[in-house]
């Protein structure tokens, strides 16, 4: 990219910046990932201007200026490790809050992650000497000057001091200087190293064809100083795996987690699964085939929720392995990983809604349809257990399974007829709340007081109307209710028990398969 294109793609709001710190006499460089992302021709997500100006005068300047042009820009001050926070009024989300920094130098990272002193640099130089990877330890040095018919000019030039253009040019993830020392500051570094591997390759041939690599003194460096991330909190850990599982690269991301000795700091249950070999229906082991689920649900472009799910939804398989080879089997895998999810996200401080999503898609992602096997009835079962707002997000698993097992359809016809059930029966009801009859009707019928019998006879009236819809009509559930309001709240209870330990039909039908294969 030719300098005069890379000046063009510097917002106004930058150089507008730049230019008032300059005229008040003071150097100003936008710096780091910004930096690397216009050289990659990719828009940044934010702004960074390192500059030698202090702090306080920062803020004075930028008073001055709100004073002079309160139209252009509006300021907040934070003042946070030499860091002002430049509020503009941009439509651009990257622009909304443009970050400030005097240059500084940062020692003694007694927690491996932050610094113990901060200290005020004098030069770029020690400034870019502090960072991460060579990619982002970039700056630019914009000159505004004046030709001789007093028309403002700018020029740019790319500060290089650590190498970062050739390891952009040959997609390599350095760090700068002593690898050794850079992951001793700040082990999450080792985790950002594999989330721009994961961010920055090009997946459009495919994740196998992938280009950016780690450099191998980077590679070592994190092996051996991967126990340092046990240190670091659980929600940084979060913050850059969920970044990895976002990124257009997350299949390899999660691998070289993997290969580079992280993910048992990580999610350490899912290495259990390394080496397990799965039944005649696989062809890969367990881990092969959850980190190629996670590759198509990424591929499809679907959401977080689904890519975790996908990567977890066999994770309870190596704790449930029963016998070897191509008859052996995982029975209630789904249980169990639905459990080892739940932990596992809690562990890592995800959202309770994250949380109970992931593990729900976990819990019900094994489910069994066959056609002519499945009733009416059954499929409403199945959506009242699994909600009729999880079915879509159910399936895009089911699709990941699937496709992460070695076969060649995603969605095969038996998929395809079970959605056309569920739009048949989709307005049936599957839930007390649909019935045509409430608590209300049952104490005032029935002369009730409200309580734990009411909500028995509405979840047997429930049974008796999943079963045949055309009995929800108020005439017959008040008779039926009448009938139910003899038996005690006992039998009730045992009624109530007896529906929810029922084997679903889907499951039922699941069960005859494998005791068929099984010969039991």
């Amino acid at each position: 990219m030719s300098k005069e294109i890379l000046l063009k793609k510097i917002p106004k709001e930058i150089l507008e910046v730049v230019k008032t710190l300059n005229q008040a006499g003071f150097k100003a460089h936008p710096v780091g990932g910004c930096v690397r992302d216009l050289i990659l021709n990719q828009e940044p997500k934010d702004w960074d201007i390192a500059t030698d100006a202090l702090p306080e005068e920062i803020q004075k300047i930028f008073f001055d200026y709100r004073k002079s042009e309160p139209q252009k820009q509006s300021t907040i001050y934070e003042n946070n490790f030499g860091t002002v926070g430049l509020k503009t009024d941009s439509l651009k989300d990257s622009l909304k809050l443009i970050e400030i920094t005097t240059f500084r130098i940062e020692s003694d990272y007694s927690d491996s992650r932050h610094p113990e002193k901060i200290k005020f640099a004098k030069t770029l130089e020690e400034d870019l000497a502090r960072r991460d990877f060579t990619i982002n330890a970039m700056a630019l040095e914009i000159k505004n000057e004046k030709d001789k018919n007093k028309k403002e000019n700018e020029e740019i030039k790319i500060i290089d001091i650590f190498g970062g253009l050739d390891d952009l040019k040959n997609k390599i993830i350095k760090t700068v200087g002593n690898s050794q020392d850079r992951f001793g500051e700040d082990a999450l570094r080792m985790m950002r190293a594999v989330r721009f591997l994961s961010q920055l390759n090009d997946y459009s041939g495919g994740a196998r064809s992938s280009s950016w690599t780690i450099e191998e003194t980077t590679q070592k460096a994190i092996r051996d100083n991967a126990y340092l991330l046990g240190k670091i909190s659980k929600e940084r850990i979060r913050d850059e795996f969920s970044k990895t599982i976002m990124s257009d690269g997350a299949e390899q991301g999660v691998r070289a987690l993997q290969n580079l000795g992280l993910m048992k700091y990580i999610i350490p249950e899912l290495i259990e699964g390394i080496g397990v070999a799965q039944n005649k229906h696989h062809i890969y082991t367990v881990w092969e085939h959850n980190v190629l689920a996670l590759g198509y649900a990424v591929s499809k472009k679907y959401s977080f929720e689904i890519r975790l799910a996908s990567l977890l939804h066999d994770v309870g398989k190596p704790r449930t392995k029963n016998g070897e080879g191509a008859n052996s089997t995982f029975y209630q895998h789904e249980y169990v990983g639905a459990k080892m999810t739940k932990k596992i996200l809690e562990d890592l401080k995800f959202s309770k809604e994250v949380v109970e999503k992931v593990v729900h898609l976990v819990r019900y992602h094994l489910f069994y349809y066959n056609v002519g096997e499945v009733t009416e009835a059954g499929v409403r079962r199945f959506l009242a257990r699994v909600g009729p707002e999880n079915v879509d997000d159910l399936l895009k698993v089911r699709e990941a399974d699937r496709i992460g097992s070695g076969v060649p359809k995603a969605f095969p016809y038996k998929l395809r007829h079970l959605l056309f059930m569920i739009d048949k029966v989709k307005r049936d009801p599957i839930s007390p709340k649909m019935l045509k009859i409430n608590g209300n009707d049952l104490i005032k019928n029935l002369s009730l007081e409200p309580g734990p019998k009411v909500g028995h006879i509405l979840n047997a009236l429930l049974e008796i109307v999943i079963e045949d819809p055309l009995k929800n009509k108020k005439e017959i559930l008040e008779k039926e209710s009448k009938a139910l309001n003899k038996l005690s709240i006992k039998e009730l209870e045992n009624l109530r028990k007896k529906a929810e330990n029922a084997k679903e039909e889907f499951e039922v039908s699941a069960e005859k398969e494998i005791k068929k294969k099984h010969k039991v």
